[in-house]
């Protein structure tokens, strides 16, 4: 991916190497409640791989060279997404586009939607209307789920903006009202339409910063797809040890994240990405 000069967003919020104050959330009781809350946006379901981990607290953990590295990427990633969106709502929906925030912070901080850390991957808030991320994820992305490359941290951040973008047409809310009145079983299959929705819409965004943008480099739609791969519901619960429980996903398996990918990629059309009505995903 083509990054290395260029426009950066000024839409970041940055709150690394802040004192958090107030109560952390842990994995237990309150730690807990927040992947309940946080988990319908987010676009990696780290859930399964928490077992022993913590988020840090205390002092602010220190910002180094590869975290000020991966915040210039981050914002040169987040002004992609808002050139795409603005045009595809302008030529699409024939409306504006209204950007979200995105909060980079190291270690913890606090949402409206709840603590995060970097052990719960990075989420949309709709009740902000931000981003959050922890920019050590790129870091576990790579390492520890798989997924390298630039293109493949690109995706990520397109796909917590494509929530965003969900909320701005009114979809995120809809889907919440009708989870909250639902079984869990169907509660999570409407989170997979929701998810792979997104992927979609990620997909749209990687087809335009082609075409409009030309940022993209060979291998990197691979990237892509490499990345949804490791991040769906069964790989995740099968490295972590687990047997796929379909009944439990939230985000989609690892075919169906880069199937609707895919589908957005080739079409560019966010009318294709209607998982709301398709028979099956």
């Amino acid at each position: 991916m083509r990054w290395r000069g260029r426009r950066g967003s000024r839409n970041i919020e940055d709150r690394r190497g802040r004192r958090m104050t107030g109560r952390t959330a842990g994995f237990g009781g309150a730690g807990l409640l927040l992947i309940v809350v946080a988990g319908a946006f987010l676009g990696v379901d780290l859930t399964p791989l928490l077992q022993g981990s913590a988020p840090q607290s205390g002092s602010p953990a220190p910002v180094t060279a590869a975290d000020q590295e991966a915040a210039e990427f981050v914002s040169v990633a987040l002004a992609d997404t808002e050139d795409v969106w603005a045009s595809v709502f302008k030529q699409q929906l024939g409306r504006r586009y209204s950007p979200a925030v995105l909060v980079l912070y190291k270690g913890v901080t606090q949402s409206p939607c709840g603590g995060a850390s970097g052990a719960t991957g990075p989420f949309y808030c709709p009740l902000d209307e931000k981003v959050y991320l922890d920019t050590s994820f790129f870091t576990t992305l790579s390492q520890r789920l798989g997924a390298r490359g630039d293109f493949a941290a690109a995706y990520v951040v397109a796909h917590e903006v494509a929530h965003h973008v969900q909320n701005e047409l009114g979809i995120l809310g809809e889907t919440q009202r009708i989870r909250a009145r639902v079984s869990e079983v169907e509660s999570n299959a409407i989170s997979v339409r929701t998810e792979l929705q997104a992927d979609c819409f990620s997909g749209i965004w990687a087809r335009y910063a082609q075409d409009a943008l030309g940022t993209l480099e060979p291998g990197d739609v691979e990237e892509a797809m490499n990345a949804a791969k490791q991040i769906g519901d069964d790989t995740l619960q099968r490295n972590a040890g687990r047997v796929p429980q379909p009944h439990t996903f939230s985000h989609g398996t690892s075919a169906q994240r880069q199937e609707w990918f895919a589908r957005g990629y080739q079409t560019g059309d966010v009318n294709a990405c209607d998982t709301f009505s398709a028979n099956s995903l």
